[in-house]
This record gives structure tokens, sequence and C-alpha cells, in this order.
């Protein structure tokens, strides 16, 4: 019995049985940790997340209390602004349907900015007659001229100053509305792109908004304000109706007539934009066509000033020269005969 054993023990196969089962015990006894993963990173990875999510709350927490700030100190100045306001009543004397409309196609919405414009038209006269008074009176302006014509200066100067916020939102009316018709016809291929492709308005409005930013910061902000009023006003039809205000442009409230018919009747509206993209390419062609025509026109006085003049010295120049010449040498011949 003892020599079976020792027999088999000492068998070769046996043996190379043994240390193969060894080696692959002691292999997978060495590849278990990577097998299950190692907890010391999987905790510093939790940790590490842990510490990222409590950075953001941090972040967010520090973002409000700076907004909160922020929007203290400019509730505080806007304060003091809403009390004089209301006290004068400068509502009641200065806004009309005109103004308003003025100041939301200027860009300005709220009631801040018509705080600040009411403000801004009550102290700028005054601004304007102290100015001119010291100029006038104190530092010698106009000196040479009768006290009458002095007051008249001043009384000038405040009426400057009293239209002076006019003019300033009247610019930037303008300078908005120049921006917008720009980029009208190519937000219209993308909105007409965007409608053939399936998509609804109000997701064609946020990708035209997107994609129309870069050329014009105006329009995509107006787009984005449309898209969420349509989505919280009870009727669509006021949210196009807003737009059309908002630019104070006639392309933009044909297109958006042609939207609340489409809505209304059920007509299909890539048929009404593709029509009214073509119209407004061919508004801007036409547009760019007159700038070009009447560019003749303006150039005849910068020709005749700069251009003209140079273009006759270069023609004449020469011959000048030419005629200096011979009338030098014929003196000098005339003085050697004589």
């Amino acid at each position: 019995m003892t020599d079976q054993v020792v027999k088999s023990l000492t068998d070769p196969s046996f043996l190379i049985a043994l240390l193969v089962g060894i080696a692959v015990f002691a292999t997978v006894f060495t590849a278990m940790p990577s097998l299950i993963g190692n907890p010391l990173k999987a905790r510093m990875k939790a940790v590490a997340l842990e510490r990222d999510e409590l950075r953001a709350k941090q972040r967010v927490r520090l973002a409000a209390e700076s907004d909160r700030r922020r929007g203290a100190l400019r509730e505080q100045q806007h304060a003091g602004m809403r009390n004089i306001v209301e006290r004068l009543d400068l509502r009641r004397a200065l806004v009309d349907e005109g103004t308003l409309n003025k100041l939301k196609v200027a860009g300005f919405r709220g009631q801040n900015p018509l705080t600040r414009f009411l403000f801004f038209r009550l102290v700028l006269p005054f601004v304007g007659l102290v100015l001119a008074a010291v100029y006038v009176f104190v530092m010698g302006g106009a000196a040479e001229k009768p006290v009458f014509v002095k007051i008249f200066i001043c009384i000038v100067a405040a009426y400057v100053g009293f239209y002076l916020p006019v003019l300033y939102v009247s610019n930037r009316a303008t300078k908005r509305k120049q921006s917008i018709q720009q980029a009208w016809p190519d937000a219209l291929d993308l909105m007409l792109i965007c409608v053939e492709s399936g998509m609804s308005v109000e997701a064609a409005l946020r990708k035209v908004a997107d994609e129309i930013g870069s050329q014009s910061v105006d329009l995509a902000e107006e787009f984005v304000l449309t898209n969420a009023e349509l989505s919280y006003l009870t009727e669509r039809r006021q949210a196009y109706e807003n737009l059309a205000a908002r630019t104070g442009l006639d392309s933009v409230k044909s297109v958006t007539q042609a939207l609340i018919q489409a809505e209304r009747y059920g007509t299909p509206v890539a048929h009404a934009l593709r029509v009214l993209a073509a119209e407004s390419r061919d508004m801007r062609m036409n547009a760019a066509e007159k700038k070009a025509a009447a560019l003749p026109p303006k150039l005849t006085v910068p020709m005749i000033l700069f251009f003209l003049p140079v273009l006759f010295a270069i023609i004449l120049g020469p011959a000048g020269i030419q005629i200096s010449e011979r009338g030098l040498f014929g003196d000098k011949q005339q003085s050697s005969s004589e």
C-alpha cells in the first residue's frame, strides 16, 4: 500500500498535473485583485465625485449670493430713481404708447429701463443748464454777446438735455432694426429648412436662435423671447404680435401675420415661409442696389475736392515744366544774342 502511494507520488504524470494545478491556482490568486478591482481607486473616485459635487454646490451658492447682492444693489439704485419718478408722477406726464413702443424696439424691456429713461429726462435738463451757465457766465464763454443771448444758450442746453434720452433711444432702435433687417432673410431660410425637416415652430425658433446669434444677437434674443412666450402665453397669436411690435419691421410683421393665419386655418407654414423668404432676399438686394446707385452723387464732392486737383496737376504739370524751361532758354538765347 505504501509502495503504491510512493509510486503514485513519484509518477511523472501526477507530478506534472500537480504542478499545473499549483500554477493555475497561483495565477488565479495573483489575478484576483485585478479582477475584483482596486477598492482604494474606487473609493478615491467616489471621494473625487463627492468633492466635485460639493464644489459645484458651493459655486452655485456663491453665484446666487453674488447675484443677490448685485440685484440688491441694482434694486437700491432703481428704488431711488423709482421714488423720484413716482413722486413727480413723470409717467403720466412724459410716457405715452409711442414712448413705450420706442423703448421696446430699442431693446429696453421692463419697468427699470422706463424708470431710468424718465429719471434722465428729468435730470439732464438741469445738468445741461448748469454746464452752460458755468461755461457762459463763469468761464467767460461768449463774453462779447449780450445777456439775452447767454440766457438763450442756457435754455437751448437745457432743451437739448431734455431730448437727449429720446435721441439715444431712437439711435439705439435704428441700429437694432438694421441689425435685425440684415439677418432676417437668412433667419427665414434657416426657419424654412427646419420646418420642412419636420420641426415644430418652437423647435425651429430655438434652432435658428442658436445659429443666427453670430450674425445678429438682437434677432437671436427676439427668437428666444418669442419661443418662451409661445410656451406660457394662452394665445400663440399674442406671442407673434409681440415679436412684430418689439422689432418694428414690416417684413417681420408680414411673417408673423402669415404664421398666425397658418395656425388659424391650418395652411402649411413652409409655403408661406418660402414666399416670404424670397421676398426678404429681394428686398435686401434692392436695398443694396439702391445704395450702389446712390454712390455716384455722393462721390461727386470728394472727386471735385481731392481727385480733380491731383489729376490736373499730373496732366498740366509736365506742360508747365516745359513752358517754364522754354521761357528760361529763350531768355538765355536772347541775352546771348544781344
